[in-house]
């Protein structure tokens, strides 16, 4: 009972911010719950009274300011909702992405405590030099510092929790839980958003972003994935000097991206930084799953070699093998206005429930395509299409995908930087040689052939290993050759002698004819493979 009562005031107490802003946290054409309706009549005087404050403030930062009020955790609130325009709404949403991480920055007194903490010793044992912070954010800011390598000062980044950080999440997400939970039981149309999920995914990302060494192992395993990428790379961790609370990389000494005026006067090409932009974010998204889910202006630079340079991991986005083919589906889809395909493998993804039809789906898709093909490229956006997408989820019942919200709101921030370096960015030149790629890679006959000698790879390992087996391993082998040889036909002859050696074996015990099973399994799963192809 009085941690509902706590939690009650904590978010009456954020209602008053909001009414005080003139901010809606309801979306328009939204059934208005009672107990919101309560929070809004016993508000309005508020509202009234604040109303000379909001004509002075802009609306678009209304919302934004609010959030800077209420404190930290309600700034990534902010943040994360920015991606979620099916609970908010559309309007809504876009104010969120004037929010701005900004925040005063705490002591350096208790910056050289944190370091003395989490690294040991004193300050001086680990810098020669430690400045002022030059950035402070909701979470963590950062200090420029300087360390001795082979007697050589060199310039870093450290990057500092904010004191009792922690703590202050813990409560506040103990509110949004309560009133997530309330929502849910008293509101029944916002159950298909699970306002608990969208909590749970909200813990989720602030615990990874309250350990520093998550962050610093996720810019380690990108720069393994763009080690032989031309034009893009993220800064060195210094692994000595970093802890759950303290991380060190190199210094980034680059000119923002944002600086079009210093680019051209370096006689950088500013349309080709547009497009590495672009396609690294398509290339991290789909062929390593592994993306920048914050590239905005801010976090960009462009180094003395022209290569542009990511900082502030905090913020990642994951995508599974089925949520690349579907990104790399869709935008063939589109691309190619193969409708048909592009709705399909929503129902393969098992994204839109079973008892919907492709045919309905791809009319939908057709209404997002047809409308770009004749207009011209500046006028297209990817992240508006894969928005457009996301409004179909309610009338398909589809269930939310954070991880691919995600990746819209990426998209969002991603086309905005290109754009801004070229206005005339094609975003189909841009993604269509990376789509292609990934899927001649992972979905043409070719890579099917490839994956079932992965498996058939695989077999052979277990088999060598098991002497009892090794009978079978030979016959298996020879059969899997002729198939290469043959183009993985499965005649009369090769099922002859699979009958004969399960047959043979049959002796030996039951592993030997599960085998053979198998391998008979996976040779006619590659023989259709190898025929349908990826594409219809």
């Amino acid at each position: 009972m009085a941690n509902a009562l706590t939690n009650t005031l904590r978010l009456s107490r954020a209602g008053l911010v909001l009414a005080q802003h003139g901010v809606r946290f309801v979306p328009k054409g939204m059934a208005v719950p009672l107990p919101l309706r309560i929070a809004r009549a016993a508000t309005a005087p508020i509202r009234w009274l604040s109303a000379p404050f909001r004509l002075r403030e802009p609306k678009a930062a209304r919302v934004s300011a609010a959030l800077t009020q209420l404190g930290p955790s309600y700034i990534k609130l902010g943040q994360f909702l920015a991606t979620r325009a099916d609970i908010l709404g559309p309007e809504l949403t876009t104010d969120l992405r004037h929010l701005q991480d900004r925040l005063p920055p705490f002591s350096q007194a208790e910056a050289r405590a944190a370091i003395e903490q989490a690294l040991g010793g004193k300050l001086e044992d680990h810098f020669v030099e430690f400045g002022p912070p030059v950035a402070a954010a909701s979470i963590a800011q950062v200090h420029k510092a300087y360390v001795l390598e082979n007697g050589v000062k060199k310039a870093v980044a450290v990057k500092i929790l904010r004191p009792n950080i922690e703590k202050r999440f813990r409560r506040d997400l103990d509110s949004y839980y309560f009133a997530a939970q309330l929502i849910e039981r008293f509101h029944e149309p916002s159950r298909r958003l699970k306002p608990v999920a969208v909590v749970d995914n909200l813990k989720h990302t602030t615990d990874l972003e309250m350990d520093l060494r998550l962050e610093a192992a996720a810019i380690s395993e990108m720069a393994d994935n763009i080690a032989t990428d031309e034009g893009f790379r993220v800064p060195h961790v210094d692994w000595r000097r970093t802890s759950k609370r303290v991380m060190t990389l190199e210094w980034i000494d680059g000119t923002p991206i944002s600086d079009h005026a210093t680019l051209k006067a370096r006689g950088l090409d500013l349309e080709a930084l547009g497009l590495v932009v672009m396609r690294s974010f398509l290339r991290h998204a789909m062929r390593d799953g592994f993306f920048h889910a914050d590239m905005h202006q801010g976090n960009l630079f462009v180094d003395a070699e022209g290569k542009v340079v990511a900082v502030d991991f905090g913020i990642m986005g994951r995508l599974g093998k089925t949520e690349r083919r579907f990104l790399a589906e869709i935008l063939h889809g589109l691309i190619t206005r193969d409708y048909y395909r592009a709705a399909a493998i929503h129902f393969e993804a098992g994204y839109v429930p079973p008892y919907h039809t492709v045919e309905e789906f791809a009319q939908a898709m057709r209404a997002i395509g047809e409308p770009i093909h004749g207009r011209i490229a500046e006028e297209i956006s990817m992240a508006d299409l894969l928005g457009q997408l996301f409004a179909y989820t309610d009338v398909f019942d589809m269930q939310t995908r954070p991880e691919l919200i995600l990746l819209q709101k990426s998209m969002v921030i991603v086309e905005g930087v290109a754009r801004g370096l070229d206005p005339k960015l094609n975003v189909w030149t841009a993604s269509e040689p990376v789509a292609r790629q990934w899927v001649e890679e992972n979905l043409s006959p070719i890579a099917k052939i490839k994956e079932a000698g992965g498996v058939f790879a695989t077999l052979g390992e277990l088999l060598a290993k098991s002497p009892g087996l090794l009978n079978v391993a030979e016959t298996a082998a020879r059969d899997v050759a002729q198939m290469a040889h043959t183009g993985l036909r499965l005649d009369e002859a090769t099922v002859a002698r699979l009958a004969q050696a399960q047959a043979k074996e049959a002796r030996k015990g039951t592993w030997a004819r599960f085998t053979i099973g198998m391998i008979a399994a996976l040779a006619l799963a590659a023989i259709y493979l190898n025929h349908i192809g990826a594409f219809h």
